[in-house]
């Protein structure tokens, strides 16, 4: 289930520091939860925190095996998310314009 653009909830996930390095690490990659741990450096409480925002908003694609989950970025739905805040935000911008082309 795809969720829907919530733009609140969107540049929350993306606003802070510590998910865009998760965002980063599981960019082009899926990770365990204890392996964001070991690459970002923070506490395994906290880094599930920030994980459980970056699903909310729909940010992250999830597979279970066992007791362990794996992270992957969604990249489709970062690039939906920041196309949706430019046709909303700056309809008339050139790049607006090539990105409404292009799809």
């Amino acid at each position: 289930m795809k969720a829907t653009l919530n733009p609140l909830l969107f540049a929350k996930a993306i606003a802070d520091d510590t998910r865009q390095k998760i965002m980063s690490e599981c960019c082009c990659c899926t990770l365990s939860v204890n392996e964001i741990v070991e690459k970002i450096g923070l506490s395994q409480p906290t880094i599930s925190h920030h994980l459980a925002i970056l699903r909310e908003a729909g940010l992250m694609d999830i597979r279970e095996e066992g007791k362990q989950t794996f992270y992957t970025l969604n990249q489709e739905r970062v690039a939906f998310c920041c196309g949706q805040l430019m046709i909303k935000f700056a309809p008339e911008e050139k790049a607006t314009q090539v990105m409404l082309n292009v799809v």
